[in-house]
């Protein structure tokens, strides 16, 4: 049935190619073409705890970012392209392999070449692009983002809905999935296909379209198929459902609703509220072995004015002592595509989706835009309750705590400065410690 519904997107998509193609203004598609993109600077240092001289200090620079062009629209039909790039600029003794490609080398990449039909209310998008969804998505937390090989139409006929449907085939891992070494211990690849990446090997899977089971698992499969619905018909409320069917590995069902209200106590108060819910269920040959995990959250919080107030709670399903043996990959929540929804995710600790864990996030942030600055900040603390079997290190209580400052200069526009800070403890335990750290980053985009 797949393929089939992938043959007659492409000749549904081939049918409107000849259209196009025979039409008068077939020259101005591309002069009327646009460019755009992104330049980026990304400065990150990070020193270990431990004791002074033997503690490992590590740090680079880098830029890049991305250059793309996108033709005009003939007839609902446009075409577009994208090349990502990365460059060291200096570096640390140890390097920071966050930022570029295998063996911490410089890589570029056709990121986006894709082709794109409008008609009416209902769009198709087929190639190379990026995605934004709950479990599959760009995750773009360094230089370079995730990509995917995707074939994907939304519809927006019903009021106040966007239907989606999609396939996925290929998926790029970008630069910030080098942070776990999912091959050099079971532990890590655990910590690695719960935090957004591969369970066999996140460290030299970047820059290239894998196949999707191939990057995950080491097994390449039909791909996956997602469909959604997103709802907004009711005031202040919006609710998104997601299937994602990996063939070979798991069905994904994520839920999430998103409620705001008036306060009765004061006009200036608005308080907000959401939860989210993930249930996964291992299909046909389990590429990824058992999986029978369920997560949910909640997130409340409250607006006043430039000023925003906000706390989230969630759990993870619990694992037996066997099957923490096992791995802990059973009771955990996997998302080995980029996806990082999760309400309780800290800067770099994405701890809560380990199997049994508790984790809570308090966060506030302020804008200084009344002052006459274009001026950002966040300050946050998350807190994980790590549980004996979660396959992860010890029973432990592992935290974060972060700042975050946007700003965007009047002077230059188009210009985003941006210093970020995170500070966790007990990020991994074993018999010779705990695993922390303090790191900085500075990161200017220039949008063009």
């Amino acid at each position: 049935m797949r393929k089939n519904l992938v043959m007659s997107l492409t000749a549904f998509v081939t049918l409107c190619c000849v259209n196009a193609i025979g039409a008068d203004d077939m020259n101005s598609m591309f002069s009327e073409g646009k460019a755009s993109g992104q330049a980026r600077m990304f400065y990150i240092d990070r020193e270990y705890q431990g004791s002074a001289g033997t503690r490992t200090h590590r740090g680079s620079t880098a830029i890049g970012g991305y250059l793309k062009y996108e033709t005009a629209d003939l007839n609902g039909l446009s075409l577009g392209a994208a090349f990502y790039t990365t460059n060291e600029v200096d570096s640390r003794k140890t390097k920071d392999q966050t930022l570029f490609g295998v063996d911490n080398e410089n890589y570029s990449i056709l990121g986006e070449a894709y082709i794109q039909y409008k008609y009416g209310n209902t769009i198709f998008k087929g190639g190379r692009q990026k995605l934004s969804t709950p479990m599959l998505s760009d995750d773009d937390a360094r230089m370079l983002p995730s990509l995917f090989e995707a074939y994907v139409i939304t519809n927006k006929d019903i009021a106040n809905t966007t239907l989606t449907l999609g396939h996925v085939t290929k998926f790029a891992q970008g630069t910030f999935g080098r942070t776990y070494n999912a091959a050099s211990s079971s532990a890590n690849a655990l910590l690695s296909a719960t935090s957004g990446y591969s369970y066999v090997d996140s460290l030299n899977q970047v820059g290239e379209f894998e196949n999707v089971g191939t990057y995950a698992f080491g097994e390449k499969t039909d791909g996956i198929t997602m469909a959604s619905v997103t709802y907004a018909g009711i005031e202040n409320l919006k609710i998104d459902l997601w299937d994602y069917y990996a063939h070979d590995i798991m069905n994904i069902v994520y839920g999430e609703a998103n409620f705001s209200w008036k306060c009765l106590v004061a006009d200036t108060l608005k308080p907000y509220a959401g939860v989210q819910i993930i249930k996964e269920d291992s299909i046909g040959d389990e590429f990824g072995g058992e999986i029978d995990s369920t997560y949910a959250a909640a997130k409340l919080g409250v607006k006043v004015q430039n000023f925003d107030l906000s706390f989230a709670y969630s759990k993870a399903g619990d694992n037996s002592a066997a099957e923490a043996t096992a791995g802990g990959l059973e009771n955990a929540v996997v998302s080995p595509w980029g996806g990082m929804p999760a309400y309780t995710q800290g800067m770099v600790t994405r701890h809560m989706f380990l199997a049994g864990t508790e984790a809570s996030k308090i966060a506030a942030a302020y804008n200084f835009k009344d002052m006459g600055a274009n001026l950002t900040t966040i300050a946050y603390y998350t807190e994980f309750d790590m549980d004996a079997n979660s396959g992860y290190g010890v029973k432990r209580t592992a935290s974060e705590a972060g700042f975050d400052a946007i700003y965007n200069p009047q002077a230059v526009k188009n210009l985003q400065l941006r210093l970020r800070g995170n500070f966790p403890r007990g990020f991994a335990e074993t018999t010779s410690g705990k695993t922390g750290w303090n790191e900085y980053r500075f990161i200017a985009n220039y949008n063009f």
